[in-house]
């Protein structure tokens, strides 16, 4: 895990972004129960979540994948709005909507019922996208990795809805 945990963090580099020593040692890889870190995982640092906002870095590993989910209406929410920007690499990111008649990621073999959204938006450095509350999406790393900072209202875990329900994510 010290190998992967340091390949992560070496994307941060690449991206030009520092973390403190704090951050660091709160670095979380998500592998959402699924035991398939090098496929479907998330690695982030969290600067801060509070009632008002959420800021944070995401790195993604070459193809890995976020799986598919939504952010739901919480108590009286409207559920997360999230921006995301390309720092590093290229990410496919897919909402619902619109399909693309094909996409240029690669759903996990086995999972394609659980990555339906197909409306495609590729982010290059310096590209950003805007995700409104409760839609579905998911998003892929490019061949070389990516680095995504996140810029959102609050952010509840636990209250994500994921398609794939083998998915754990608290």
């Amino acid at each position: 895990m010290k190998d992967y945990q340091k390949q992560v963090l070496e994307y941060f580099q690449k991206a030009g972004i520092v973390l403190t020593p704090l951050e660091v040692k709160n670095l979380e890889i998500a592998d959402f129960g699924l035991r398939n870190l090098r496929e479907e995982a998330l690695n982030l640092v969290v600067y801060e979540n509070n009632a008002n906002y959420c800021a944070k870095e995401m790195v993604l590993l070459p193809n890995q994948t976020c799986p598919e989910h939504r952010h739901p209406p919480v108590k009286g929410r409207k559920g997360k709005l999230e921006t995301f920007r390309c720092r590093y690499g290229k990410v496919y990111l897919y909402v619902e909507g619109d399909k693309s008649s094909a996409i240029q990621a690669t759903v996990p073999e086995g999972k394609e019922d659980f990555y339906t959204a197909r409306e495609e938006h590729i982010l290059y450095p310096g590209d950003q996208f805007t995700i409104s509350p409760n839609v579905l999406h998911w998003f892929q790393a490019g061949p070389k990795g990516a680095v995504i900072s996140e810029f959102s209202t609050t952010s509840d875990d636990a209250s994500d809805i994921f398609s794939d329900p083998s998915v754990q994510r608290v």
